[in-house]
């Protein structure tokens, strides 16, 4: 079985109506036919209001006030620097990494930094990314691919957002996003320069501390966090390692 691997969120363009200059939630229409499930994603859609701000601010999905809420406690963003985010779809985090990086140049006194975004689905081109759509980055030739467009330079971060497709069982889902972790620690060993910064995505699992405890063998620092973007009764953490010491083992 083949997991395909995708950043975590669905964009939807319209969920609220402004009246008063305040906004109110709309009730669900069409629900009929739907599952029940679809049922409850809708409405929890409809009252999330992390989904209209990214509408309001041009954002591909809500997820983005995850990237940015880290990136404001913690710095991994600069401009100047260069940055890979991995399962980029639909390209929220890509967005963010653009704006904080400055590679789309649009702050004038600051150094222009790189964003490449890779990801098995094809998705929209974000303004001043380079984008890798139908791609696995776990491959030889993604990553040849990615070294070629980065002139063999390093990276200042790696980012991740992705998940694998649930299947329902918990331990099987667990045991796949934890998996899917070590492969993007792989990958940033790879890629990343000296004192690079990794946010990889987790569901909290038995499994967390000996991921954090392995990355720390490679930076100086690991925290565990969960945005406040992140939906109260989601098990979904985010773990920030900081200043990449190299990939010799210690």
């Amino acid at each position: 079985m083949r997991l395909v691997f995708t950043g975590n969120c669905v964009f939807k363009r319209l969920l609220h109506t402004e009246i008063g200059g305040k906004y109110a939630k709309q009730q669900p229409r069409n629900l009929k036919g739907r599952s029940k499930s679809s049922q409850e994603w809708l409405t929890r859609q409809l009252a999330d209001p992390y989904v209209e701000k990214a509408r309001m601010m041009n954002y591909r999905c809500r997820s983005a006030f995850k990237l940015l809420e880290i990136d404001d406690k913690y710095e991994i963003l600069r401009p100047g620097g260069t940055v890979l985010d991995c399962g980029a779809a639909p390209g929220s985090w890509t967005q963010v990494a653009v704006e904080r990086t400055n590679a789309n140049g649009k702050q004038k006194r600051a150094s222009q930094g790189a964003v490449f975004s890779i990801d098995l689905l094809h998705f929209h081109a974000v303004p001043g990314a380079t984008i890798f759509g139908g791609m696995d980055f776990t491959t030889s030739l993604a990553q040849k691919r990615l070294n070629e467009a980065l002139q063999h330079r390093k990276v200042n971060c790696v980012l991740s957002d992705m998940a694998p497709n649930a299947t329902g069982v918990r331990m099987l889902d667990q045991e796949s996003i934890t998996n899917l972790c070590y492969e993007v620690v792989r990958f940033a060993l790879a890629m990343s320069a000296p004192q690079a910064h990794l946010v990889v995505k987790v569901w909290d699992n038995g499994d967390v501390p000996k991921l954090e405890r392995d990355m720390l063998r490679f930076y100086e620092k690991v925290k565990r966090v969960k945005p406040r973007a992140s939906r109260g009764d989601s098990a979904e953490h985010f773990l920030v390692a900081r200043n990449f010491k190299g990939a010799t083992e210690t």
